[in-house]
């Protein structure tokens, strides 16, 4: 049976991967390295004929865990190359002048503006340059059976499949036809996509900042491209779309609330017309693994943990699943049933605490970034970050510019929390304990 042990263990088992987006192209390329032989299955059409969905992207900021994954498929200087640096944000108050806020203590560090199509292509790509991986479109799977190892069909007989690894989005055909147990939280939010095209030639905004326009309840976000463009996303309650019903509206709207970059967006009626409004899901999903007599079936990326945008982890993080799973596929000798274990047991705490931030990075995004208070705490942070180098590091730094797991890092900033507060009780002569703790805990946090 093609579920047996030997064969679960062996290499010559074909793989299925359901979904191909960034986590299965970049799954597909580690498994064929390894010699598994893979195919992967996309209901769409191959995205690189097709082109991308219209607005659908919300551009990517691939940071320190993407690339250090992408490093490992020989990806990471190619997409470097088609991205941006952002160092900082530029905040847009209504009313006040712009402000930029650095990113990084030392202003050098940058999270990197891509599309999702373009690094999406360039998976693809090497995914089919790997000897014994297969790409297949058009091909919508609704489910598994793992007792009869068969891979489901909407329009097609089932196919024989011991291993399926279901990258296949937030609303996962493979998660539910399994009723995996799991849950959807959606905000009350959407999004929509705008653009601002280039100026004669030139970005119409400062290409090095991801700009926000927070506005308490809501916010539009802008990300640059390579053609001069900028990628605008509101994220507004969605009742808020609808209120805008005519053109004029939104024109006027727009000249109200966003009055310095609304006489830049010479399409803004149209793209708003045209373009879907997107929804907001957090899935949390648990096991991420399926055991039958015929196939063993595991989760990664949106379908076993679908995050929020805010904190521009959600394909970094889906990189670090597929990095992960090819670390455990080595520990357990090729036994798949084992490495999925292994996987789902590691990622999980890892997956909840970056849901969890990114849903207060929303918050933070929308309400607090204009606030001078929340400036001169930033301020602070970073000069605490330039005088205790190594020893204190801020949250966002630790997220984006480190491959610390997720889950250590909200005990790592309470550590530092109670040595500085111990330190300023303690005045001066607490300096130096506050610093041998904050050493103690860059320790413990490895």
């Amino acid at each position: 049976m093609a579920g047996d042990a030997a064969s679960m263990a062996g290499g010559a088992e074909r793989v299925a991967i359901v979904g191909a987006g960034l986590a299965g192209s970049l799954l597909a390329v580690l498994l064929g390295r390894r010699g598994i032989p893979v195919t992967v299955y996309e209901r769409r059409p191959d995205p690189r004929v097709a082109g991308a969905e219209r607005g659908r992207s919300i551009n990517l900021a691939v940071s320190a865990r993407g690339l250090a994954a992408l490093e490992q498929v020989g990806l990471r200087d190619q997409s470097l190359k088609q991205a941006l640096p952002m160092h900082g944000r530029m905040v847009h108050p209504l009313p006040g002048a712009q402000n930029f806020q650095p990113y990084s203590a030392d202003g050098e560090r940058a999270i990197n503006s891509i599309s999702r199509a373009e690094l999406n292509r360039s998976l693809l790509d090497a995914a089919e340059a790997t000897p014994g991986v297969a790409l297949r479109f058009s091909q919508r799977v609704t489910g598994v059976d793992v007792d009869a190892g068969a891979l489901l069909f909407e329009d097609a007989d089932p196919e024989p499949a011991g291993v399926v690894l279901a990258g296949d989005g937030a609303y996962s055909a493979v998660r539910r036809s399994l009723g995996f147990d799991h849950d959807a939280d959606f905000l009350e939010h959407g999004y929509k996509e705008l653009t601002v095209p280039p100026r004669d030639g030139e970005f119409a905004l400062d290409p090095d900042a991801l700009h926000i326009w927070p506005r308490g309840t809501s916010m539009m976000i802008a990300l640059p491209n390579l053609d001069r463009s900028f990628t605008c996303t509101l994220f507004w309650p969605k009742g808020d779309f609808e209120a805008l019903a005519t053109p004029a509206h939104v024109t006027a709207y727009f000249a109200e609330h966003y009055p310095d970059v609304a006489e830049l967006m010479p399409d803004l009626a149209a793209d708003y017309a045209l373009n879907p409004v997107g929804s907001l899901v957090t899935v949390r999903c648990w096991p991420w693994t399926r055991y039958g007599d015929g196939a063993v079936v595991g989760l990664l990326g949106d379908a076993a943990h679908a995050i929020v945008p805010f904190f521009g982890q959600g394909a970094n993080c889906a990189f670090e699943d597929c990095i992960e799973i090819d670390r455990c596929l080595t520990e357990a000798g090729g036994d798949w049933r084992r490495a999925l274990s292994l996987y789902q047991e590691r990622r999980k705490a890892n997956t909840d605490a970056i849901a969890e931030m990114a849903l207060d990075n929303f918050i933070e995004m929308r309400d607090r970034v204009s606030s001078p208070v929340y400036r001169a705490k930033q301020a602070a942070a970073h000069a605490l970050e330039r005088r205790l180098a190594g020893r204190y590091v801020s949250r966002y730094e630790l997220v984006s510019f480190s491959t610390l797991p997720y889950a250590d890092i909200p005990a790592r900033i309470r550590r530092q929390n109670l040595a500085l507060g111990a330190a300023a009780a303690a005045g001066a002569a607490g300096l130096g304990l506050a610093l041998r703790a904050l050493r103690r805990a860059r320790r413990s946090a490895g």
